[in-house]
């Protein structure tokens, strides 16, 4: 038999067999329901089936979300793990945005929540919630890649929760979240908080003009590597908030009595309201590698009672001047440090950093903050 032939086939069997599931969601939702098969295709073309997808995903499914704008009433929940082999794949069907909107949820939800392992979802936007935009819970070997998070009532993006291991974000934009009701205290760009586990990584965020912070690490108890990317313009009041709570750091790294030895390569901190990058009462020895902390307006580099490393980063123009630093702190090879010697700025144009991404997702291309050379301060390129 034909592959064509065996396919029709299999897929006229599949389709009989989820008739009536199907018709309570729409004509238009064309789902694969053998529980025994591991490559399960759904395309999805309204908000109600985009939501029973995502609850009734198994390891295998591919969902595939048609282009548009997608507003439930309920917060979106996957409970069901994928595997390394077969993970639950989410992203769009084709051409054309996909923006899940949470204008209409009740106040205090949650717009989209993971709480599972082994998904893997990319090019899709989510805003416009009444609380947090996008949530991942106790998460293994998740991708999270090429995610606007923007507008929303808390932070952009969570990762949270215990057994919360090897999961990659890359190619997040997030920016303009805020809470109203905590007055911009707690709105981050990403909020990696309240959990543990190894192997996660932020690589190439754009994290800017967030009520609070642009990367909070608070009450989370295991390593992070951050690496190449870019927290600006947090902190600030542009909500005309009467109380404004906001922090403003580029990058808290702590803030609820850990010791963690997080990694920081690769970074530029710009015009938040706090400092530029913070241990927030992490004594963990830190890895502090190559960053840039230019007109923030505290401190571009604030590590004053841990034992963290910072070598080769580069700090210009902050208000409260390069930093504090302990007396367990080493630092050594720093654009501050004695001997160093560093060419300025190509550019100090930021509006270049807005520019779109390249094709493959990465930061664009710039000369904002670059220098002469590449041993010192972020190499604001993407990768």
């Amino acid at each position: 038999m034909s592959e064509p032939i065996r396919q029709r086939r299999r897929s006229l069997r599949l389709m009989a067999m989820a008739a009536t599931a199907a018709a309570a969601v729409g004509a238009a939702y064309v789902m694969a329901m053998d529980s025994a098969s591991a490559d399960e295709t759904v395309v999805v073309g309204d908000t109600a089936q985009l939501t029973e997808a995502v609850r009734n995903a198994t390891a295998g499914t591919t969902i595939s979300v048609k282009a548009g704008t997608y507003r439930p009433t309920e917060t979106i929940k996957a409970r069901t793990s994928g595997t390394a082999a077969d993970p639950i794949a989410l992203r769009p069907y084709g051409d054309g945005a996909v923006v899940v909107d949470g204008s209409d949820l009740p106040d205090g939800s949650w717009l989209f929540g993971i709480y599972a392992g082994h998904w893997h979802v990319r090019d899709m936007a989510f805003t416009n919630s009444p609380a947090h935009g996008f949530v991942v819970t106790s998460s293994t070997g998740g991708v999270f890649s090429n995610l606007t998070t923007s507008h929303n009532g808390d932070s952009g993006f969570t990762l949270r929760g215990e057994g919360t291991n090897d999961n990659l974000v890359v190619n997040l934009d997030s920016f303009r979240n805020y809470d109203a009701a905590n007055n911009g205290e707690n709105a981050d760009g990403i909020a990696v908080k309240y959990g543990s586990g190894t192997g996660n990584v932020i690589r190439n965020a754009r994290l800017y003009e967030n009520a609070d912070d642009g990367l909070d690490l608070w009450a989370w108890e295991s390593p992070i590597r951050i690496e190449n990317s870019w927290a600006h313009g947090n902190g600030h009041n542009r909500w005309d908030d009467p109380d404004w709570q906001g922090d403003g750091n580029g990058y808290k790294l702590g803030g609820n009595g850990e010791n963690v030895a997080h990694t920081v390569v690769d970074n530029a901190a710009w015009g938040n309201a706090g400092h530029g990058y913070t241990e927030n009462g992490n004594e963990g020895r830190m890895q502090i590698f190559r960053n840039t902390a230019y007109a923030n307006d505290k401190n571009g580099f604030y590590f004053a009672d841990g034992a963290s490393r910072l070598a080769r980063n580069l700090a210009v123009d902050n208000a409260d001047g390069v930093g504090k630093f302990g007396d367990r702190t080493l630092s050594a090879a720093n654009g501050w440090d004695e001997g160093v010697e560093v060419p300025g700025f190509r550019s100090t144009d930021a509006s270049q950093a807005d520019r779109p991404r390249r094709a493959d997702g990465s930061l664009p291309e710039v000369e904002f903050l670059k220098t002469g050379t590449s041993e010192i301060g972020a190499p604001m390129t993407g990768r």
